[in-house]
C-alpha cells in the first residue's frame, strides 16, 4: 500500500508542481484566461473581470505550493484535503466549458501544453481518483526531511515564487510558449504546410420529402430523390485537422492591410498597446525616448492597437509620440507580448526581440 502511495503521491505532485510552474513565468496568461470564463456567455460573472490577475497569482501560486508541500510532506492532511477541493473546482470548470463547448482550450499547463476542455476533465478525473488514495494512506505520508526543514522548505519556496511573480509581471514571462516567440517568423506562421490534414466535416441534410422533413446523409444524396425539397443543411466539425500556429494577425490601418509590406521590413519596430485604456501610459515617456532612437537608426516604428484610430491619436497628441498606429485583434496582440506597452523588434518577419517597455532603455537595436 505504501508504494501505491508513493505512485499516487509523485504524480499529483509533478502535475500540480508543472501545471503551477507554467502558469507561474505567465501569469498574465492566466488572467485572460480567467476573464474568458468570466465572460458574459460563459459563467457571466464579468464583474469578477477586474480580478482576473489577482485571482490568479493567488490560483497559481496555491497549485504549485499545494505540489511542493506534498511533494515534500509539509502538512499532508491539509495538503490532501484542499488538492481534493481545488481539484474538484478545476473539474467543474472543464466540464462545464466542455459540454457547453465555452472554452476551447482550458489553459490548465498554460501555453506549454494544450489540451481541449474533455481531455482537461478526464485529466482531472484521474488526479481526484489519485487524490483519494491518499487520502485513504494519509498516514503512508511523511515528510522527506525534519518537520521545521519542510516547513523552512516550504517557506523558501514561496518566497522565490512570489518573486518571479514580480518579475515576470515587471517584465516578460522567464520562457516563452507562444508562436511569437523570439526568433520565430510571423509569416512562416501563418501558412499551412503542404500536405497538411485538414479539417473533417460531416453535412447532415434536411429534406423535406411527402410533406415530412427527414434527415439524409451526403452518402444518400437526397437531392436525388423524386419531389424532395430542401429545408436545411447542418455542418459539425467530426475530426480537427492541423491549425495554423499563427491566426487573426493583421496589420491594418485606414481599411488597408499592410502585413505583408511590413513583413519584409529589415528594421521594423511595433510599440504594442493592446488596450489603449489600460496602458500604462507612465511608461509613454520611456518609449518616446526609444522610438526616437529607433527611428534614428533608420527603423520603422509603428504601435499596434486594437482600439479606434482616434483613441490613439489622442495619446499621441498627449504624449508626442512620433510613430504612427496600425490595428489588431486585441487577443492576438495580448498573445504576442505580456505587456502594455511591450516592445517586438523584427527582420523579415522574423521576431529578434522582445520587451516590456519598463526596459525600453535596454533594448538592443
Amino acid at each position: 500500500m505504501k508504494f501505491l502511495t508513493h505512485i499516487a503521491r509523485l504524480l499529483v505532485a509533478a502535475t500540480f508542481i508543472f501545471s503551477g510552474f507554467v502558469k507561474l513565468i505567465d501569469p498574465l496568461g492566466s488572467a485572460y484566461k480567467f476573464q474568458d470564463y468570466f465572460a458574459a456567455d460563459v459563467l457571466n460573472l464579468e464583474f469578477l473581470s477586474p480580478f482576473a490577475l489577482p485571482f490568479s497569482i493567488l490560483l497559481i501560486l496555491a497549485e504549485i505550493m499545494l505540489g511542493v508541500t506534498l511533494l515534500i510532506g509539509f502538512k499532508p492532511k491539509t495538503t490532501v484535503w484542499s488538492l481534493l477541493l481545488l481539484t474538484l473546482v478545476f473539474l467543474f470548470l472543464t466540464w462545464y466549458s466542455a459540454y457547453y463547448d465555452k472554452v476551447t482550450d482550458c489553459g490548465c499547463f498554460g501555453d506549454a501544453v494544450k489540451l481541449t476542455p474533455w481531455e482537461t476533465f478526464y485529466k482531472n478525473i484521474i488526479l481526484i481518483g489519485l487524490i483519494f488514495v491518499l487520502l485513504f494512506t494519509l498516514k503512508n505520508i511523511k515528510p522527506i526531511f525534519g518537520k521545521n526543514v519542510v516547513k523552512w522548505i516550504s517557506f523558501a519556496a514561496f518566497m522565490v515564487f512570489l518573486y518571479i511573480v514580480y518579475y515576470v509581471l515587471t517584465h516578460l514571462p522567464l520562457i516563452d510558449f507562444r508562436p511569437y516567440a523570439i526568433g520565430k517568423n510571423i509569416p512562416e506562421g501563418m501558412v499551412i504546410p503542404e500536405g497538411a490534414k485538414p479539417d473533417v466535416y460531416e453535412d447532415t441534410w434536411i429534406y423535406k420529402v411527402n410533406g415530412e422533413d427527414k434527415e439524409y446523409t451526403t452518402a444518400e444524396k437526397p437531392w436525388e430523390i423524386e419531389g424532395a425539397t430542401f429545408v436545411d443543411r447542418k455542418t459539425v466539425l467530426i475530426e480537427k485537422g492541423y491549425e495554423v500556429p499563427i491566426h487573426d494577425f493583421s496589420m491594418e490601418r485606414d481599411g488597408v492591410d499592410f502585413t505583408e509590406f511590413l513583413m519584409q521590413k529589415e528594421k521594423l519596430v511595433l510599440i504594442v498597446m493592446h488596450n489603449l485604456s489600460k496602458t500604462e501610459t507612465s511608461l509613454l515617456p520611456k518609449i518616446k525616448e526609444f522610438s526616437t532612437k529607433a527611428l534614428q537608426e533608420g527603423y520603422d516604428v509603428y504601435a499596434m492597437s486594437s482600439n479606434k484610430e482616434a483613441d490613439f491619436l489622442k495619446l499621441k497628441k498627449e504624449y508626442d509620440l512620433d510613430f504612427d498606429a496600425l490595428f489588431c485583434d486585441d487577443i492576438t496582440l495580448k498573445t504576442m507580448i505580456r505587456a502594455n506597452p511591450g516592445i517586438i523588434t523584427l527582420n523579415k518577419g522574423t521576431i529578434t526581440g522582445k520587451w516590456n517597455a519598463n526596459d525600453a532603455d535596454k533594448v538592443e537595436l
